[in-house]
């Protein structure tokens, strides 16, 4: 009998033929999702309505792995969630079998090579990568090595236009309290390694534009991480008369998306001079606070624009200086939500509500600017939906227990 190591363990999970080794699991038990690139065999299943993903490897790495994630998900690192580990497997012949790793699977969430059917064009490569380098800095941020940087290891979620990166293999990771230069060099050193080969691979597929370098892409890597770096860590000083410096720092690094956790102020001999040296917490700064007005739970870019559209709400109201919570519930009920049921419920799949709400965003500006005038919300959400979400392929997989949300 397996053993079964998990925190929050559903019991469905047992019932699944664990004598079998993975690759030779009969179809009726999968779901045909997308899957990176992996050393290990990956499959995955539905159980009780929920999709987890399940990876055969050896028992010390399936538990190590197991540990840093509940690790990472604790310190609310940007990660997929674990589940379990299914040890002390024989087949059917008595003989045993790898370990299994189980965390469930992110919704709305891609590998890089599923999410384009056609050339990947340099704005989008210009935006993975961006989104790897803020995940990458996010984890050294926490303190942790990753080991394996690349894009394999990393699942995408669509962001307001931009995308947001979850790690999704910790196998080599190690979480220290504090991450060394030479770790971070590594980690560097080792994206650029493997982003290269996954570059030239989509080029020899054909699914990477002829104007895409590989060489220079892989080489911008450095310069974008050392940027971030330093607005997030990096020292400032200035003249004591120029304090509004101090609240300039606190801005772009909010705009950013992190949260300063506390700011060290040093003065020299006389006062003349002020050294400051920010300490950055996790990012989040936006959707935390989307969270506490409206309870909407987004992506970081997909809060800063639906707080923008909140703020804008408020002017044309003229409720600037209303309770913001009152101002927030308003815009929820009769903004957001209304948006959000005008989708029909064969059309609810394509795309998560805050982005649909952002494009829609997107579509009313578009067609505002054709009309020469502002064209009301929710005539752009029809538009929308008729003539933009309509051809969009589903990126959420299809529960059949799950409710869907009524169309007005």
């Amino acid at each position: 009998m397996p053993r079964f190591v998990a925190t929050r363990p559903d019991t469905g999970l047992l019932s699944l033929p664990w004598d079998i080794p993975l690759e030779d699991w009969p179809e009726d038990q999968l779901v045909a999702l997308p899957r990176g690139i992996s050393r290990h065999v990956v499959r995955f299943v539905r159980v009780n309505g929920t999709v987890y993903a399940i990876k055969e490897v050896l028992e010390h790495l399936a538990m190590h792995e197991y540990r840093l994630l509940r690790d990472l998900e604790r310190l609310e690192a940007p990660s997929v969630e674990p589940v379990g580990v299914i040890t002390d497997r024989m087949d059917r012949n008595g003989e045993p079998i790898d370990s299994i790793l189980i965390t469930r699977h992110l919704q709305f969430s891609l590998p890089y090579r599923a999410l384009f059917s056609s050339t990947l064009r340099p704005d989008t490569v210009n935006r993975l990568i961006d989104a790897l380098v803020a995940l990458i800095v996010r984890l050294h941020l926490l303190g942790f090595f990753w080991g394996d940087c690349s894009l394999s290891n990393t699942l995408f979620r669509r962001d307001a236009g931009a995308f947001a990166a979850y790690l999704v293999d910790a196998e080599t990771g190690e979480l220290h309290q504090d991450i060394s230069d030479g770790q971070r060099a590594h980690d560097l050193y080792t994206a650029e390694i493997n982003l290269f080969g996954e570059l030239l691979d989509l080029q020899e597929g054909g699914l990477l534009d002829e104007s895409i370098d590989p060489q220079e892409t892989v080489e911008s890597i450095q310069k974008r991480y050392e940027a971030l770096w330093a607005e997030l860590t990096a020292p400032e000083e200035f003249a004591n008369d120029e304090m509004h410096r101090l609240d300039s720092r606190i801005r772009r690094l909010n705009e950013l998306g992190f949260d300063v956790a506390e700011i060290d102020i040093i003065t020299d001999w006389d006062g003349s001079q002020v050294r400051i040296q920010p300490k950055v917490v996790d990012a989040g700064h936006h959707s935390r606070r989307l969270l506490r007005l409206t309870g909407l739970d987004v992506e970081e870019n997909q809060a800063r624009r639906l707080l923008n559209d909140l703020d804008s709400f408020a002017a044309a109201t003229d409720q600037q200086n209303e309770d913001e919570e009152i101002v927030a519930h308003q815009w929820l009920t009769e903004v957001f939500e209304p948006v959000v049921r005008s989708v029909p419920r064969n059309l609810s799949r394509k795309l998560e509500p805050a982005e649909i709400f952002h494009e829609v965003l997107e579509h009313r500006w578009f067609l505002s600017e054709q009309a020469g005038h502002e064209i009301d919300t929710m005539e752009a959400a029809r538009s929308y939906v008729n003539d933009v979400l309509a051809a969009k392929p589903d990126e959420k997989l299809a529960l059949p227990t799950e409710p869907l949300p009524e169309a007005d």
